[in-house]
């Protein structure tokens, strides 16, 4: 996917679960993994325990902050001059302790800010940082649970800001087509995690669906849903 330099890929949540999974198999494969999470200590132990030909940065981002979304662009700015991968992972409330007849709307509200409008605000701040990417590709980790097909009652906040990130996903590939910014939403699926508990199948399998959006050839789909490199109906 690069031409000579390491690609460039911010992780956001990146300190545990899927988002540490993903920055590791990304390192691995060469990259250079900016690995953010709101403390910058949890990125720093996250960062210690991976092993890799790239390298991986912490990096402290509140993914609700515009402050700290242009202070990313900066450092990235001054470090790299592009982005080549976004991977918008960071995600908070499954609030299964919820029906929508009767939810806490401040609950939906948060979710909102750290679900839909952070990676939205990354991913319009950092543009053109990926517009100076050769190969540029913006990762929204999305969840069957936004699935209008499928959806049902249940897990209200959750659910709707998913569905809403996949309309942000559509919306985007559309818009950026033209600059060769592939977008997609993935679906890592029940994954065991601690937002997703026991019982899932192993972090790693989850990860790799995202890491094969991250590293797509230039005639890879996009505003597309997938799971495991395979369609998601919306």
């Amino acid at each position: 996917m690069t031409d000579g330099a390491a690609a460039v890929a911010v992780v956001t949540g990146g300190n545990r679960g899927i988002g540490r999974e993903v920055g590791r198999q990304l390192a691995a494969r060469g990259h250079t993994v900016v690995l953010t999470a709101r403390d910058l200590a949890a990125a720093e132990s996250a960062a210690r325990g991976m092993a890799g030909p790239g390298a991986v940065v912490p990096y402290r981002l509140d993914v609700t902050s515009a402050a700290d979304a242009d202070a990313l662009a900066g450092f990235l700015r001054a470090e790299y001059g592009r982005l080549d991968v976004l991977v918008n992972n960071a995600a908070i409330h499954y609030d299964t302790w919820q029906r929508a007849a009767t939810a806490d709307l401040d609950v939906v509200r948060e979710a909102a800010e750290t679900n839909v409008y952070g990676p939205w605000r990354l991913a319009t701040t950092l543009l053109p940082l990926l517009r100076a990417s050769a190969h540029p590709r913006i990762v929204n980790v999305s969840s069957e649970g936004g699935s209008l097909a499928s959806m049902g009652g249940g897990t209200p906040a959750y659910s709707l800001t998913k569905a809403a990130l996949n309309a942000v996903t559509r919306m985007l590939a559309a818009e950026l087509r033209r600059d060769g910014i592939l977008v997609n939403s993935i679906c890592p699926g029940w994954v065991v995690t601690d937002m997703g508990g026991p019982g899932g199948r192993p972090v790693a399998d989850g990860a790799a669906g995202i890491v094969w959006a991250a590293t797509l050839p230039d005639d890879g789909p996009t505003g597309g849903f997938f799971r495991d490199g395979r369609p998601v109906p919306w």
